[in-house]
């Protein structure tokens, strides 16, 4: 990428949510130091890092993955397991859901994590599914 569009993106949302890279490395499972280079320009993260970025971030996967151009590439397309797990990550990840971190961990069928999904979808008017 020629220019940062999508570091300055992610650092734009992660200010927004308040939160360091170490906290967003943690929620996901990447270093703070990889994050680090990600926003700076010096990486270009895969779709499945993307992936695992989102909920962390609060914004659909397809966000992520058209500023960086992976929406035409086979690797982009989730299947609907994939896409009810990432929705059920955006609940987990958002701060101001207090019930979240008592989920984490948890062993939940998809259709618990789809009832919690619209659940969420309700209370908030975001829609995730």
């Amino acid at each position: 990428m020629a220019s940062n569009v999508l570091g300055d993106y992610l650092r734009e949302l992660r200010r927004k949510r308040r939160l360091s890279l170490r906290e967003v490395g943690e929620q996901v499972g990447i270093s703070g130091s990889y994050l680090s280079q990600i926003e700076t320009g010096e990486r270009r993260p895969s779709a499945e890092i993307l992936r695992k970025l989102a909920p962390a971030y609060g914004v659909p996967v397809r966000d992520l993955l058209e500023v960086t151009g992976f929406l035409d590439e086979p690797e982009a397309v989730m299947s609907d397991a994939e896409h009810l797990e990432w929705a059920f990550q955006c609940v987990l990840s958002d701060p101001e859901y207090r019930f979240g971190n008592r989920l984490r961990g948890a062993e939940l069928t998809a259709d618990a994590k789809r009832f919690i999904v619209e659940v969420y979808e309700k209370a908030t008017g975001r829609k995730l599914l």
